[in-house]
């Protein structure tokens, strides 16, 4: 995990939390080139340390760390109630960051068998497993949730655009909200890893006590196996991607009943698994039988 030394290029600015930094670039426009400022995101280690103990070092925009660490253990399955997580401090270091947690002590011995305390990167969210079987863990099957109008679904596509502050400035982070039935966008969080976004999210989610079976979610990035993963793990019934999933992806959100959906953009989509959520034209908010197929 990251410890304290003196400051360094590598170090993040002061204001870190802002997500990104103002640096100085040269930018060859029309044959002329020019010294300049240029918003860039910003990424460093976010080490997560449970009961006293370092468990795992991330690689990800330092805002909204609180929710990122909670979204974390509940996406990883290393609790599954926000009561079981008590968030003891968030400490910055000259080279990174610490997020404290406290879990239930028979949780913690859980994480020993895990072997978590590796590295993962911002492009990456199983860099910390060790094993086939802990990176492939199956996902529960979701819960019904809600019937979903497509108009719906594009509405909360079309709003996320806005709710992107950090990628207007600086082009590099991905976004992950969560929307009601009628498609309204409640949370946006934003990170330049896709899956931390979603972490984060599913962190304020939990913060705010929003149902994750009233609703769905949207990314701004692919559909990949982890995403889904961290979905159907806590309860979401709908992902929406405006990017490609992978085809571990559908098949695991066809093992779950979770409505996969890709391509998502410009008023169009691709659904790849459990349609039957995704209506054209119903009253909105209306139950589906709990056997949702593809």
């Amino acid at each position: 995990m990251p410890a304290p030394r003196s400051p360094s290029r590598l170090a993040p600015d002061a204001d870190a939390a802002a997500g990104y930094a103002l640096l100085p670039v040269a930018t060859l426009r029309d044959g002329m080139t020019r010294a300049t400022q240029d918003c860039v995101a910003e990424e460093a280690p976010v080490a997560l340390v449970i009961n006293g103990a370092p468990h795992v070092v991330m690689m990800a925009t330092p805002g909204d760390l609180a929710d990122f660490a909670l979204g974390f253990v509940l996406s990883e399955a290393i609790v599954e109630r926000r009561e079981d997580v008590e968030l003891l401090g968030v400490s910055a270091l000259d080279n990174g960051f610490e997020v404290s947690l406290r879990i239930p002590e028979s949780r913690h011995a859980r994480l020993a068998d895990r072997r978590r305390n590796l590295v993962g990167r911002s492009g990456c969210g199983l860099c910390g497993s060790e094993t086939i079987a802990e990176a492939m863990r199956p996902a529960p099957h979701v819960p019904a949730g809600l019937a979903i109008e497509t108009v719906a679904l594009h509405r909360a596509l079309h709003a996320l655009r806005s709710r992107q502050p950090i990628n207007a400035v600086t082009g590099a982070t991905h976004a992950a909200g969560w929307a009601d039935g009628s498609g309204r966008l409640l949370l946006v969080r934003e990170d330049v890893g896709r899956h931390n976004a979603l972490d984060k999210l599913i962190g304020a989610m939990r913060a705010a006590d929003l149902d994750a079976t009233r609703g769905f979610a949207v990314i701004t990035s692919r559909a990949s196996y982890e995403m889904v993963l961290k979905a159907a793990t806590v309860g979401m019934p709908l992902l929406a991607a405006i990017s490609a999933p992978t085809a571990l992806a559908v098949r695991m959100a066809e093992d779950a009943g979770l409505t996969l959906v890709g391509f998502a953009r410009n008023n169009d989509h691709v659904v790849y698994a459990c349609g039957a959520r995704l209506i054209a034209d119903i009253p909105a908010a209306t139950p589906v039988n709990d056997k949702v197929t593809a």
